[in-house]
């Protein structure tokens, strides 16, 4: 299977972010990204999916909208909505009816920052999920690149740290998150994860200092999400539009943190007894089943079996496990940068069937 990296979930000056679409463009074709996916609050814009080209570079513009209620206080519960074919944002007051419209409207729905804390020193609120009661959302944002910065601050003096140090922000999603996405999955649920960037590149200042808050290019080549596709992408829009929103709802994807080195050539999959897997995919148990793992580098690598570890290789590049255990198995994998052990790779499940 071919694969492209993609990043989801980012704002433009429709909304609180500050570069036009057609700059995001030239952003993510810097970065080396092959599509994106724009989602400005409560509106839906229309007449900018395509490809945008520039030197000999293209990238693929798809756009969704992050909804959420605005009249609710305290602010909670925001949702990514790609693929759908109308503006959603008057059902956002009754979570549930917003899932179910989305599905209507032919829409994939992701709970964006499942985990998103406040940060009083510089007066971001907490906006996480608190509506679990829900059916109907195709997956949870894993690792949001926005929030984890927001979970760092706990002065100005820290804001002000990373703002001007950020490589040293990221270490992986929240172990919250991850603990919530190994409940659902324990319990039957299939639940696809992605990363995003939820990019603004928000103008900061404090006294005599001024920074731009992540630069668009520099967040694209942080946390993306990487899909694996039955044929690469071929410039016509209807068709790769329906590609990657394919992958997205089948999880054959996975999280990964590019910036320290690249995520891409991970490969995660599963044979049975006459039939392989990939990520996303179910497989019997029946007669047993090889897990395979391909990283792109030497690094810690487990894999994990509704929510516990089950293996653990360290400084491989490739890994095998057999199993008889019916459960979703997924795949987190860990590199050392700048003096840290930081989340490098978490992939989606596969799911071992009685």
């Amino acid at each position: 299977m071919d694969e492209i990296a993609i990043n989801l979930h980012m704002h433009t000056s429709y909304s609180d972010g500050r570069y036009t679409h057609a700059q995001i463009a030239k952003a993510a074709m810097g970065a080396g990204l092959d599509a994106v996916i724009v989602t400005d609050h409560n509106v839906l814009v229309k007449g900018v999916e395509g490809y945008f080209k520039n030197d000999g570079k293209q990238v693929l513009m798809l756009v969704g909208e992050e909804i959420h209620d605005q009249a609710r206080q305290p602010q909670k519960s925001h949702l990514l909505v790609f693929g759908a074919d109308r503006a959603l944002s008057p059902l956002a007051p009754d979570p549930q009816l917003l899932l179910d419209g989305a599905r209507q409207a032919g829409g994939l729905a992701f709970i964006a920052h499942p985990v998103d804390p406040a940060a009083p020193s510089v007066n971001e609120p907490d906006i996480s999920w608190v509506d679990w009661q829900v059916q109907g959302f195709t997956g949870i944002e894993l690792w949001n690149g926005f929030s984890e910065f927001k979970s760092l601050i706990k002065s100005k003096l820290h804001a002000i740290y990373y703002a001007y140090n950020p490589r040293l922000i990221a270490h992986g999603p929240p172990p919250a998150t991850l603990q919530k996405w190994d409940e659902l999955l324990s319990n039957g649920r299939k639940v696809v994860a992605v990363g995003g960037s939820d990019a603004h590149a928000l103008p900061a200042r404090m006294g005599p200092l001024r920074r731009t808050l992540f630069p668009y290019e520099f967040h694209f080549r942080t946390v993306n999400t990487h899909l694996l596709v039955s044929r690469p992408l071929s410039g016509e829009i209807a068709e790769d539009r329906k590609l990657v929103l394919d992958a997205l709802a089948r999880g054959h994807a996975f999280v990964g943190y590019d910036l320290p080195a690249s995520t891409k050539g991970f490969r995660f999959s599963a044979q049975g007894k006459s039939r392989m897997a990939i990520m996303g995919d179910t497989i019997l148990a029946r007669d047993g089943v090889t897990f395979q793992v391909r990283l792109p580098g030497p690094a810690e690598c487990h894999l994990i079996k509704d929510g516990k570890v089950v293996k653990t290789w360290n400084k491989r590049q490739t890994c095998t496990h057999i199993t008889t255990d019916p459960g979703a198995y997924r795949v987190e994998v860990y590199i050392n940068y700048l003096g840290k052990r930081r989340g490098w790779i978490f992939s989606n499940p596969i799911y071992v069937m009685e």
